[in-house]
């Protein structure tokens, strides 16, 4: 197993080799981000029985899997869930909205994704604080399709931030990077194969 410290790092050079993540939520899409050039998966699907096998499939793939730990049924949300994941999966890292979580998958050596969904001005300042508190190794803004927003987000972040939600072409995808997204998630099959 790699270290932290190398995952990390693998994350990244994925990252600027392919800054299309694939964000699946079904077998279905699994099939199709596996034969994609998208190298950085996550998982939004699955349950205690399966998803040590969905991880399996990303990693025989040659893929980095992260698994959203809030789509994982039967799995409560306490940091047990996160040593549930490191110990009986191959994941690279998880994604969370919850900050205790990301903090414990951190504590465990695992890549940590905190994940944001923009709807005020009160969500805005909560990504602002969780930044400094420096528990996760990478940001998701939901959606991404705010330019403004998202560029004043990239600007002041500590953290590579992952552009997500609401993507639907090529100029959403190079939108978001130019506004300084070190990646793009999405959940439609169309934008892996862009």
């Amino acid at each position: 197993m790699l270290s932290h410290t190398n995952q990390y790092r693998q994350l990244l050079q994925a990252l600027q080799d392919s800054p299309i993540i694939a964000a699946v939520k079904s077998e279905e899409q699994l099939e199709q981000c596996l034969r994609s050039d998208c190298r950085v998966v996550f998982l939004l699907f699955g349950n205690i029985c399966n998803i040590h096998t969905l991880v399996q499939r990303v990693k025989d793939a040659g893929k980095l899997a992260l698994v959203h730990i809030e789509f994982v049924d039967g799995l409560a949300l306490r940091e047990i869930a996160v040593s549930f994941i490191k110990e009986h999966t191959a994941a690279d890292g998880i994604l969370s909205t919850k900050p205790l979580l990301v903090r414990a998958a951190r504590e465990l050596g695992l890549i940590a994704v905190q994940r944001f969904f923009l709807i005020d001005s009160i969500s805005f300042e909560n990504v602002q604080k969780q930044m400094q508190a420096g528990s996760a190794e990478f940001v998701e803004i939901l959606p991404a399709v705010l330019p403004k927003i998202l560029k004043g987000i990239c600007d002041n972040a500590n953290v590579p931030v992952i552009a997500s939600g609401l993507i639907t072409d090529k100029e959403d995808i190079l939108t978001a990077l130019d506004c300084g997204a070190a990646a793009i998630s999405s959940t439609n099959p169309r934008v892996w194969f862009m």
